[in-house]
């Protein structure tokens, strides 16, 4: 048997994806609220600060993965245009169900699919940008999901990665503390559900750090990878450009 981390648990891989959705199924009717709440609303600037680095043109063809509630894909849309596509897709179909109705709520149509990162159902050389944000730390085999995003970014491409980081070190305590005892009450208050929260802090700590990240995109076939730490290292934005 073949075994990954869930949270600090150790678990058969094949059995990961299932306890991630259970996580997300759980919390997604309160996603957008307890994003809110956790980072202070500092999750709006963090995702701001990506539709900037992604420098998006009309006409451009954008892949959100791990798309969510629709945060960037509405942001994206807005950068594309009419003559642009943007592709909003999730493994999770409550939060995707989530996030497209706040999307057409919004009056924004797109393209919305359940798919699963590793095994990306579009072809080579084909968006402009593929963005994932707060996505990759839950995926099971991470080298094969970013030899996706590179397999079907056009050359030339831009990867975004947007997610939870190894915090600069003056600040790990207070992190921790904040993680590990904040963050579960709130969920357990807010979603009714502490064990996701205290889930969401574990799996941040087995992420791989920024310069891990960094050379796994690079192994992944990305030609140049630059990262951004953004609020002291809590998150990093992964910037990988396909050759």
């Amino acid at each position: 048997m073949s075994s990954t981390h869930f949270g600090f648990k150790t678990v058969d891989e094949k059995e990961k994806a299932k306890h991630v959705r259970g996580v997300f199924d759980s919390v997604a009717s309160k996603y957008d609220v307890m994003n809110d709440l956790m980072s202070a609303g500092l999750h709006r600037v963090w995702k701001a600060y990506t539709v900037q680095v992604a420098n998006l043109k009309e006409g451009d063809q954008v892949l959100d993965i791990a798309g969510g509630t629709g945060d960037l894909s509405m942001a994206f849309a807005k950068k594309v245009g009419a003559t642009g596509r943007v592709v909003h897709t999730d493994i999770n179909e409550a939060m995707l169900r989530t996030g497209r109705d706040r999307l057409i709520n919004a009056g924004v149509v797109l393209p919305t699919l359940v798919c699963d990162a590793e095994k990306l159902p579009f072809p080579n050389d084909h968006f402009n940008v593929v963005s994932v944000a707060f996505g990759l730390r839950n995926m099971t085999h991470k080298d094969a999901a970013l030899q996706e995003m590179c397999r079907v970014l056009k050359p030339g491409g831009k990867l975004l990665v947007l997610e939870f980081s190894k915090v600069a070190k003056p600040l790990e305590k207070a992190y921790d503390w904040y993680s590990f005892n904040v963050l579960p009450k709130l969920g357990k208050w807010v979603a009714g559900d502490d064990a996701s929260y205290r889930y969401l802090a574990e799996s941040i700590r087995m992420h791989p750090s920024q310069e891990e990240l960094k050379a796994l995109m690079k192994n992944a076939g990305f030609g140049h990878v630059d990262f951004h730490n953004l609020s002291a290292g809590v998150v990093a934005l992964h910037v990988g450009i396909k050759c």
